[in-house]
């Protein structure tokens, strides 16, 4: 059963993260196609994709057109029971529920003031009082989570579930502006930030398409503080390990070099998207480690 989804610029959508991160996640397959938030109207750029008018959204293999990523989350979730998108405790069950519906229609201070940017961190920001309560509250309801389902992972209401995707934004926005959170509250941030989807998305959100000014916040930079990426770089020369690249199975075109050894992939974009955390990618780590 393959989807079809819309999403917008990896490094600036967080609702089309949130779906991207059930879908990798999960390991449902889909067809990708992407807007960007440089051409123009978004509606304009989604021709056949009415009456959805936002991103993300998907089409079933039957048709259906979902706008909503709350809705495309339910839909998921009940065509494919087997995955376990939501908890399978009733507690649990109905605690993730809450948390995501708040997660979708809440904590629009923290939304509006610290716009999502994956490739900025941020330091020596002053939240306002209004997205000071909003930190509070999500430590409030975290902790909350964590306690009706006698989580013992990194994840609010056991395994990872949808819950967790719709808050995985919210942990970008603490960590790339340094905001300060409850202790239990910044270990859930740095289980996201290392968590292999969000890393792949990162990856690609540091290196496709441009640099959008309206997103680019008045504060000083700092560093990233997930996981360091292991150090790799492109180069134009060279003779690659690999015939194929390990994502498409196409010729190799492009080169990287990572701890003195060099690799290809088949276009600039799996190049770029290697170099930019090797370790995030199974079928480049599978080629490197084998």
């Amino acid at each position: 059963m393959t989807y079809d989804i819309i999403l917008g610029d990896y490094a600036y959508s967080s609702w089309s993260l949130r779906a991207w991160l059930l879908f990798d996640r999960f390991g449902i397959s889909r067809n990708l196609t992407l807007v960007s938030f440089s051409k123009g109207s978004v509606p304009d750029q989604m021709p056949g994709w009415a009456p959805a008018k936002t991103v993300p959204a998907m089409r079933t293999p039957d048709g259906a057109i979902i706008g909503e990523s709350i809705a495309l989350a339910e839909e998921l979730a009940s065509r494919h029971p087997d995955l376990m998108l939501w908890p399978s405790d009733p507690a649990a069950r109905a605690t993730a529920r809450t948390l995501t519906a708040e997660m979708h229609a809440g904590f629009t201070a923290l939304r509006s003031d610290c716009p999502m940017n994956l490739r900025k961190a941020y330091t020596g920001v002053t939240p306002s009082a209004a997205v000071e309560a909003d930190l509070r509250r999500l430590e409030a309801i975290w902790d909350h989570a964590r306690q009706v389902c006698a989580s013992d992972g990194p994840w609010l209401c056991g395994d990872y579930s949808i819950v967790d995707a719709f808050y995985a934004p919210v942990a970008a926005r603490i960590a790339g502006y340094g905001l300060a959170v409850s202790d239990t509250a910044q270990a859930y941030v740095a289980a996201h930030l290392a968590d292999p989807s969000f890393c792949r998305w990162r990856a690609m959100g540091l290196v496709h398409g441009p640099d959008l000014e309206r997103y680019r916040m008045d504060h000083a930079t700092g560093t990233w503080p997930g996981p360091t990426p292991a150090t790799a770089r492109a180069v134009e020369a060279g003779t690659a390990e690999n015939a194929t690249c390990p994502y498409s199975g196409k010729p190799v075109t492009h080169l990287m070099e990572t701890d003195g050894r060099i690799f290809g992939m088949c276009n600039a974009f799996c190049r770029d998207k290697t170099v930019a955390d090797p370790d995030a990618w199974p079928a480049f780590t599978a080629l490197r480690d084998g």
